[in-house]
């Protein structure tokens, strides 16, 4: 099942009141157009989004927003992804070095904290 676009006519969409909040088309050539998902899809779709407003989910993804900051934070200031030792041991001991600064800097570890 795969999402079936839609267009509607300029000439259809002319006549409708709230035609400048419904499309941006500024030489009026274009009507409006749609995406439409089958409607399984659209159901699931719409589940999901009324549960990433609940406290419970928006509890979950900070943490995960968290851990990805956290992630991000530790390859942008110790070039994780691309270590400039080469072999398998100097490799990981780059890692290591790595990751004993970012539990330090977090306090995790006892250290001096930026």
């Amino acid at each position: 099942m795969t999402p079936t676009p839609t267009t509607a006519s300029s000439a259809g969409c002319a006549p409708c009141p709230p035609r400048s909040r419904c499309t941006k088309a500024a030489n009026g050539k274009w009507g409006r157009s749609l995406t439409l998902l089958p409607q399984e899809q659209q159901q699931i779709l719409e589940q999901r989004r009324a549960e990433q407003q609940t406290d419970e989910w928006k509890q979950r993804y900070d943490a995960r927003a968290r851990v990805e900051g956290t992630i991000s934070q530790a390859v942008r200031r110790t070039r994780l992804r691309r270590t400039p030792c080469q072999g398998q041991n100097k490799t990981h001991l780059a890692n290591v070095l790595c990751a004993t600064w970012l539990l330090s800097t977090m306090g995790i570890l006892p250290g001096p904290n930026p």
